[in-house]
């Protein structure tokens, strides 16, 4: 007598089950680290627009800041603010600009807004850094 070895349907589905449990339980988790991990751009975007706009200030006769994108190195005369930056997760602004002032803005677009706690970030002249809606678990 020979029996055959193999799985039956009830095994296949109770396997089944359980991987689809596993996968409802760990791909929220990893879209949520994505889009976590999407906020380095922003910063790392304001902390280079922030470093160019104090090299212009040093550099300008007199002193002044800047919301020119060629005079902070950006191109040929094509890019203009906003812009985006990176792999297009986030776009930047620079407002409020005076002779001693500045403020930029990194705002969440495309997929990213679902960042929900994150969904801008701001640096100043002086170096304050914030989010909205919520800056203590962004920066």
């Amino acid at each position: 007598m020979s029996r055959h070895m193999g799985f039956t349907l009830i095994e296949l589905m109770i396997t089944l089950v359980i991987v689809s449990v596993l996968v409802a339980i760990a791909m929220p988790s990893y879209y949520s680290k994505v889009l976590k991990s999407h906020r380095v751009e922003a910063k790392t975007a304001l902390l280079d627009l922030a470093g160019r706009e104090e090299r212009y200030y040093n550099t300008a006769s007199p002193p002044a800041y800047t919301a020119v994108p060629v005079n902070l190195g950006y191109g040929n005369g094509a890019a203009t603010f906003p812009m985006t930056v990176g792999s297009g997760y986030y776009t930047v602004n620079i407002s409020n600009v005076s002779a001693t002032t500045y403020t930029i803005t990194a705002t969440s677009t495309g997929t990213q807004t679902k960042d929900t706690p994150c969904a801008t970030f701001t640096l100043t002249n002086t170096g304050v850094q914030s989010s909205s809606p919520n800056t203590t678990d962004c920066w």
